[in-house]
């Protein structure tokens, strides 16, 4: 099988979620790719921002700040998707543009505390552990609401959704019927917050089922970059 250079990773996955859009009747507009650059070095992101990719997701603070660093000259937008511990809020509050991992209302008020004041508020969405493993970070979903509520009033962030890692599944109806879990809550919170927006949920292998029960956000790594080492946490 040839070789497909990056722009070729880019417009395939492109296309899935264009037709996943058709299928779900929703313009192709209507759902962003952020781009999971873990393990990807700096050269390479910036390859992919010349394909016109805006949008990237790190895991690793401490794998992410040298290539924040690199790539400051370039109009990025960035988003930590991995769980956040209390020792990594200064540092995702001071250089990350978007915060996916808030499960909890210590972390979104270090956050909130440690926000620049020149910086435009930290985009946050709430992390929900729809699938219900012990080990997967993220609040339960009877809790989220409640932490939505008391994120929305600290200064410096702005609620932005919802997020999940749904555990992997043998069957397309498990899959959804998780997904469906993180659409019916995001529905509800979208009734009394309604400048709520985002629905991140959908990876390389399921983004197809995350656009039919309305995801707006797919973070997508492997599908565009090549598999990574293993042992890591998958977040796309």
């Amino acid at each position: 099988m040839p070789h497909m250079s990056l722009s070729e990773h880019f417009a395939a996955v492109e296309a899935r979620i264009a037709a996943a859009c058709r299928l779900a009747n929703r313009p192709s507009d209507s759902v962003r790719l952020l781009a999971v650059s873990k393990t990807v070095p700096p050269a390479r992101i910036a390859e992919a921002a010349r394909l016109g990719q805006i949008a990237f997701g790190e895991n690793y603070v401490q794998e992410a700040l040298p290539k924040l660093a690199a790539l400051a000259s370039l109009p990025l937008e960035w988003h930590f998707i991995g769980p956040i511990q209390s020792n990594k809020t200064a540092d995702i509050a001071t250089h990350f543009d978007w915060a996916q991992g808030v499960d909890r209302l210590k972390i979104a008020q270090r956050l909130s505390s440690q926000r620049p004041a020149g910086r435009p508020p930290l985009n946050i969405c709430v992390q929900v552990n729809v699938s219900g493993e012990v080990s997967k970070s993220g609040c339960q979903p009877g809790e989220a609401l409640t932490l939505c509520r008391d994120i929305q009033t600290l200064p410096g962030l702005n609620l932005r959704g919802l997020m999940a890692l749904p555990a992997p599944v043998t069957s397309a109806a498990e899959a959804r019927a998780s997904l469906r879990t993180l659409r019916t809550l995001f529905d509800t919170l979208r009734n009394e917050m309604p400048a709520v927006d985002t629905l991140s949920m959908g990876m390389s292998d399921d983004l197809e089922l995350a656009i039919a029960e309305g995801s707006t956000l797919v973070r997508v790594g492997t599908a565009l970059f090549g598999a990574r080492a293993a042992g890591k946490t998958t977040t796309e």
